[in-house]
């Protein structure tokens, strides 16, 4: 007679899951890929594509996040996140302390327009699967962009007319074949916008922000990603001027932002045949 095995009963597990990095002696693999093996083969652009999206970008997909990254990288002294860190820095704390700070400035306001902007072009291409053209489906959220108080996330900026980070991602993800739905959707809400200027109270045609939304979306990348690229871009840039406050300037110094004088470099062009 065979006897009847008796099922096992579960015991619950206490450990927990990841999908990210496999650590073992001698080898580390990042999303199944030995890192050795990355290094010198991707660029940090396509490493952080691959970290965030668990597969390794195309070449196109690759030089797109390259150009998003770059497009952040910093925008001189006045942005809050940038005088955080010098604020910091002025005092003699560690790097480290002055950049957390910089990135702890980062807020709605300031780094969140990437996810806002994400949201309402998403909520547009409903209303295109739901039978709208993309014409109405961009007057009806310029309509509730409207109805809003403050300026619309992705559009105007308080410096730049006209935003030339904006303008190259979008022309990169033209020749790059990487215009989806959300990019030719944010093109249609500018258009529409530009035509009821007056009633925004000033033209506002897209910023970098609604550029890298668009953009990511159009990658697949998650709302919050959106926001976490922006501030991957941005790292360097806290770095740099948290560096420079310690080792230019005489500590614990009121820093007023527009007081400040430009005596860096003077506009020179990239050698011939670099991309």
């Amino acid at each position: 007679m065979i006897e009847e095995r008796r099922a096992q009963p579960r015991i619950p597990s206490d450990r927990w899951q990841t999908a990210l990095t496999d650590i073992a002696p001698n080898r580390i693999l990042i999303r199944g890929f030995p890192v050795d093996e990355l290094m010198g083969r991707l660029s940090f652009a396509e490493a952080v594509y691959l970290l965030l999206m668990g597969e390794l970008p195309s070449p196109a997909i690759g030089r797109m996040l390259n150009a998003v990254l770059v497009s952040s990288i910093d925008h001189g002294v006045t942005p809050p996140s940038t005088l955080a860190a010098r604020n910091v820095a002025t005092t003699g704390a560690p790097l480290k302390d002055s950049v957390a700070a910089g990135v702890l400035a980062f807020g709605p306001h300031h780094g969140g327009d990437i996810e806002s902007c994400m949201r309402f072009l998403d909520s547009g291409l409903s209303l295109m699967r739901d039978g709208r053209t993309q014409q109405e489906a961009a007057v009806a959220v310029v309509d509730s962009l409207l109805r809003q108080p403050g300026a619309p996330p992705g559009f105007g900026h308080r410096f730049h007319t006209r935003d030339p980070r904006a303008a190259r991602l979008l022309q990169m993800a033209l020749e790059l074949e990487l215009e989806g739905e959300h990019v030719r959707l944010l093109r249609g809400i500018e258009h529409a916008m530009a035509e009821r200027a007056a009633e925004f109270g000033r033209a506002l045609p897209v910023n970098v922000d609604g550029a890298i939304a668009a953009v990511c979306a159009d990658l697949g990348f998650a709302y919050e990603l959106g926001n976490a690229i922006f501030l991957i871009s941005r790292l360097p840039g806290l770095i740099a001027h948290a560096h420079e406050e310690r080792t230019r300037q005489a500590p614990m110094r009121q820093i007023d932002p527009k007081d400040h004088d430009y005596d860096g470099a003077r506009e020179r062009r990239l050698p011939e045949g670099r991309k």
